[in-house]
């Protein structure tokens, strides 16, 4: 292998080491903002719990004063029975008042039920309370171990780029930017080992898409310092160490 082919070996690697570096910088700093987000989700449902616990408590509300209303109205329905004049007065006001006792007795129901539910909901908006205040406490830790990695992942990433940039240097222009160009596409693999393939007859495939790779492209990559890519995914192809 000519130095060309050589220096971009090199540089694949390091390429692996400065993305890998990044990608531990992103998940440290992601860590802080998954937290926020729980926590953020946690005072929705905050909000949600409160705004639920004031409807059913304006509905209770709105229950007990029609049963207040109603109990005058059963009020005033005994007093009618005192001065029924006939036996069909008097009847027709008694019906009339266990209707309205049967429709109060399952209001005050209602009522009782709501009380319960609210009862609930108020526990359960403590418990989320709790729970925002734990996540709270642990996003602070969360952040400062974040704060520490980055401080070092930072650290890695400049050293890591340095060698990067000088190493660089070394190689064509040219053919830094096809590197460039192809590791952008293939998530910083931008090389590919050709592989001899199993049979009788020699054949060799791209280790990166393993597609076929001519006998033709493999005696250019013995014998010239050059770029040779894959007809199908267009990766830099380099001969293996054997």
């Amino acid at each position: 292998m000519g130095p060309v082919l050589n220096g971009l070996t090199k540089l694949q690697s390091i390429e692996n080491q400065l993305r890998a570096a990044k990608a531990k910088l992103v998940r440290c700093r992601r860590n802080v903002v998954i937290q926020e987000n729980q926590i953020r989700a946690l005072q929705n449902s905050l909000e949600a719990k409160h705004e639920e616990i004031q409807l059913t408590k304006i509905q209770s509300d709105r229950l007990e004063l029609e049963i207040k209303t109603r109990d005058e109205s059963v009020a005033k329905l005994r007093a009618s029975l005192n001065i029924a004049k006939t036996n069909k007065e008097y009847s027709a006001v008694l019906t009339q008042l266990n209707t309205t006792n049967a429709d109060n007795s399952k209001i005050e129901t209602q009522v009782l039920e709501l009380l319960k539910n609210i009862e609930l909901d108020e526990a359960n908006f403590k418990k989320i309370e709790q729970d925002i205040d734990e996540q709270k406490g642990k996003l602070d830790h969360i952040r400062k171990e974040a704060e520490v990695l980055a401080v070092k992942y930072e650290s890695e990433i400049a050293e890591i780029q340095l060698e990067w940039d000088q190493l660089s240097k070394t190689i064509p222009s040219e053919m830094l930017d096809v590197f460039e160009r192809v590791a952008e596409t293939y998530d910083g693999e931008a090389m590919a080992i050709v592989e001899k393939q199993p049979g009788k007859i020699e054949s060799y495939g791209c280790g990166g898409c393993f597609m076929g790779i001519t006998a033709e492209s493999v005696n250019l990559l013995m014998t010239k310092d050059e770029i040779i890519r894959c007809p199908n995914c267009t990766r830099i192809l380099v001969l293996g160490d054997s």
